[in-house]
């Protein structure tokens, strides 16, 4: 068994790299769909994510992949993964990769505090504080009261909605179900909804270099979710989550680097307001946990 210390660090060094290849896999899109279609980058990413998770879990588990005592709750995290990963095409097609991941980094702040009024825990008002202080950065990136706002910058908001469905019902799911099920009916799910979509959107691709993006895209996406369920192994939660944003520097270095992509003053104040709220959210939420994991220690 890995020593405490070094579990922690590897799973940091995991979330680190996962983050790196998320940000790299957001920037490629808003690269591809700038001539690709929306609905064939969907498909080709969900396409090869399944086909690379099948030759991965298939030799290991057989068909207990395919058991399951929640078949529509299942069903429902496959499809708002798919709806989370086409809102999340769509915004980096109109906005910078930094500034949309940015708003989807709202997320943990909004599971932890729909999940405490579901388990009916006690929500404290820091709670709701660090909602509205990442909301607020929320609206200085999208900016509604200027010309530029429409409905396209309504897709982010679209993406978190998604984002905290898919939470919820992998959260569910984690009590009953093994992860490498749970993935494999994600993968398969999101796979078979790409292709039901793809008559909407296939448009013959003759060059070879846009195809071998998306082909990177697919196994970028693949061995991101893989190195973050082994930081999810070595490491509890809260102390992964922090980690996490991180990725809204990197999503901001490689959008300068491939677009000349930076956030003005406005949407750099809503990124730090977001990463903020997130990180001390975070933060109390450990304090917390290492207090009832002590209260609970200690001999009666």
């Amino acid at each position: 068994m890995m020593p405490l210390r070094k579990a922690s660090l590897a799973a940091i060094a995991l979330t680190l790299a996962a983050t790196c290849l998320f940000a790299i896999m957001d920037t490629t899109t808003k690269y591809v769909v700038q001539t690709v279609p929306v609905l064939m980058a969907l498909w080709a990413r969900y396409f090869l994510q399944a086909l690379i998770s099948s030759l991965w879990l298939w030799p290991t588990h057989g068909r207990a992949l395919l058991r399951t005592r929640r078949p529509w709750l299942q069903t429902l995290r496959g499809l708002s993964l798919v709806a989370s990963t086409l809102f999340a095409i769509l915004s980096v097609r109109f906005m910078p990769v930094g500034e949309f991941v940015a708003i989807v980094m709202l997320v943990p702040v909004i599971v932890t505090l729909i999940s405490a009024t579901l388990f009916r825990e006690r929500v404290r008002p820091t709670q709701w504080l660090f909602l509205l202080v990442g909301f607020a950065g929320v609206m200085l990136i999208i900016e509604p009261a200027q010309p530029r706002f429409g409905w396209n910058t309504l897709f982010p908001l679209a993406c978190v909605v998604a984002s905290v469905a898919y939470q919820l019902s992998s959260s569910h799911l984690s009590r009953t179900e093994p992860a490498s099920t749970v993935h494999f009916w994600s993968m398969c799910i999101g796979a078979i909804a790409a292709s039901l979509l793809l008559p909407w959107g296939w448009s013959t691709v003759d060059s070879g270099f846009m195809w071998m993006l998306m082909v990177a895209m697919g196994a970028m996406g693949a061995v991101s979710h893989f190195l973050l369920a082994l930081a999810y192994q070595r490491a509890p939660a809260t102390e992964v989550v922090p980690y996490m944003y991180s990725q809204v520097g990197f999503a901001v270095l490689f959008g300068w680097i491939v677009f000349g992509e930076l956030p003005g003053t406005l949407a750099g104040a809503g990124i730090v307001l977001i990463i903020l709220s997130g990180l001390v959210n975070a933060w109390q939420l450990r304090l917390r946990l290492n207090v009832r994991q002590q209260s609970q220690s200690q001999p009666l």
